[in-house]
């Protein structure tokens, strides 16, 4: 029974910690005025490459109408254009432009400047503890 509640607590505490440090990351944010939900959105974008609508949406876990009005939002911006699909006229590309990639860019320093800022606080035991962790996360994350 202790060890149940001991990995319970550990779940319980690993939660938190990642709460509260994605909660710290997002305070990093260089343009309050562009949603999470976009932001999300473009970094999906960033990572697999021009996309359908359709795809995008899928990848976000988000009905097809609700990423209508993200792409919508991030033409707006500039940070998204939409292209005819080459084989598919009924169908879209949607695709970083340079001025959505410098944001994703501007974005990613902004947060890894504040975490670096952490890191170097910390012993270098520390440090190796979290490198070693970080890659646990991913695995567990499914990357």
């Amino acid at each position: 029974m202790a060890e149940s509640d001991a990995e319970r607590g550990l779940a319980s505490r690993l939660r938190l910690a990642v709460v509260r440090l994605t909660r710290r990351l997002r305070a990093q944010r260089v343009n309050s005025a562009i949603s999470l939900t976009q932001v999300s959105a473009l970094s999906t974008l960033h990572k697999c490459g021009p996309l359908t609508p359709g795809e995008l949406a899928a990848k976000e876990g988000v009905q097809p109408p609700s990423m209508t009005r993200v792409i919508a939002a991030l033409e707006e911006f500039g940070f998204a254009t939409r292209r005819p699909h080459p084989t598919d006229g009924r169908q879209a590309i949607v695709e970083l432009t340079d001025a959505g990639l410098a944001y994703i860019d501007e974005e990613v320093s902004a947060r890894e400047a504040w975490l670096d800022k952490r890191l170097a606080e910390l012993t270098p035991e520390d440090r190796a503890v979290l490198s070693r962790a970080a890659e646990i996360i991913d695995r567990m994350a499914g990357q």
